[in-house]
């Protein structure tokens, strides 16, 4: 089986950075999102890392680590048709009005 994108284990990529750093405002959202899907029972772990491993190889590459759990959950509400991608993309743009971009 030919590895996927996501599969980095034993590739050359220098030192892992291990400092402790604070987590942005809107990385604490996408955690406490990811948690409250998860306790109503409307996502899985093993959703997220499908939606994650199926993502487009150049867009997992672009996105952070908080990022690709925000495009995973918008995957899976899309799919399980609770949201259609235009609902999600309009309340990003209120709240990006209102708040600014993260």
């Amino acid at each position: 089986m030919a590895r996927r994108h996501h599969d980095m284990g034993g590739l050359p990529a220098g030192p892992v950075d291990q400092t402790e750093h604070a987590l942005s405002d809107w990385e604490i959202l996408a955690d406490a999102v990811n948690q409250a899907l998860g306790e109503k029972k409307i996502k899985r772990t093993d959703e997220m890392r499908r939606a994650r491993e199926d993502m487009d190889s150049e867009l997992y590459r672009a996105l952070s680590y908080y990022e690709r759990w925000i495009a995973s959950m918008e995957t899976i509400l899309t799919e399980k048709k609770i949201f259609t991608s235009e609902e999600i993309d309009r309340k990003v743009a209120a709240f990006e009005k209102k708040w600014g971009e993260p």
